[in-house]
Parts: structure tokens; C-alpha cells; sequence
């Protein structure tokens, strides 16, 4: 069932990311932005040619080679069913679809489209497959912190009694 819902928000998450950098694309210029939630967010057409805060800046096939290790190293994970719990599979599947979203865009465009701006902070311009790999990421630290080693720890106790075997 969770499995089912992951896939969904994974698959939701990818459509959302690439319909909202299509609309920005279309209606905002580039470097231009039109209020979201005024005073605290604005949407803002940025092309990010590097990874977070323009790290790597220019380096496209790099980051999508490390980007793509990533993405599959995580879809190994569920694939060969290491993660099994319904936290470790949800974020798995949101660093997924991030992933795979800004995957898109580099080898698409050649950069990453990124739209929202906080006003009350500075803090780089982000898109939401940004923001499905940092849940995913703090989701999974907590998953590995308090769920893996006693659900999917391999020789754990997920599906063995607690019972001595006679």
C-alpha cells in the first residue's frame, strides 16, 4: 500500500516540478518575478547552471553523472527492497523524482530552472525537486537514525517474534 503512495508522490512530485518550471518559463522572464505569498515568497525565472548555491557552476555533465550514481543508488535501495519501511521508502521516492527532475532539466536545457525566492531570508532560489530531495534527505536521516536498524537492518528483527525459538 505504502509502496503504492510512494510511487504516486514520486510521480507527483516529477509532474509538479516540470509543469511549475514550464509555467515560469512561459510567463516570467528570466531574472524577473511576480509575488507567490507577498512578503515572504516570490516566483523568480533563474537559470542555475551549477548545484546548490551555484556550487560546480558550469560543470553540467558532472552533475548530472554524480546526480544520475545517486539516483540509482537509491532506486538499488528499493529495488533490492533494503529499505522497507514506509518512512525509508517515502524518502526514497522523494529524492527520486527531485532527482530525476533536475536531471531533466540539465540534460534538457543545460541548467536547472529554479522559481521560488524567500524574501524574509537570504537564501539561493530552489525549485520543488529541490525541495522533494532535502525532505527526502532529512526523512531519510531520520529513517537510518531510528527505523533501519530495527525494521530493515539485514539479520534484524523485522518479522521475527521476540519470542526465544525453542
Amino acid at each position: 500500500m505504502y509502496d503504492m503512495f510512494a510511487a504516486l508522490l514520486a510521480l507527483g512530485g516529477f509532474a509538479l516540478d516540470q509543469w511549475l518550471k514550464a509555467y515560469v518559463t512561459a510567463n516570467i522572464p528570466l531574472g524577473r518575478s511576480q509575488p507567490l505569498v507577498p512578503g515572504l515568497v516570490e516566483l523568480r525565472t533563474v537559470h542555475n547552471y551549477g548545484a546548490a548555491w551555484s556550487s560546480f557552476s558550469g560543470m553540467r555533465w558532472l552533475l548530472v553523472a554524480v546526480t544520475c550514481c545517486i539516483v540509482a543508488a537509491v532506486a538499488v535501495l528499493l529495488v533490492r527492497r533494503v529499505v522497507r519501511h514506509p518512512l525509508g521508502v517515502m524518502a526514497c521516492a522523494m529524492i527520486l523524482s527531485g532527482g530525476v527532475g533536475n536531471i531533466v532539466d540539465r540534460v534538457r536545457l543545460g541548467y536547472v530552472v529554479d522559481m521560488f525566492n524567500l524574501l524574509f531570508m537570504e537564501y539561493p532560489v530552489f525549485n520543488v525537486a529541490d525541495i522533494f530531495v532535502v525532505c527526502g534527505a532529512v526523512l531519510g536521516a531520520v529513517y537510518y537514525m531510528w527505523f533501519y536498524e530495527k525494521y530493515d537492518k539485514k539479520g534484524g528483527a523485522h518479522g521475527e517474534s521476540d519470542a526465544p525459538s525453542e
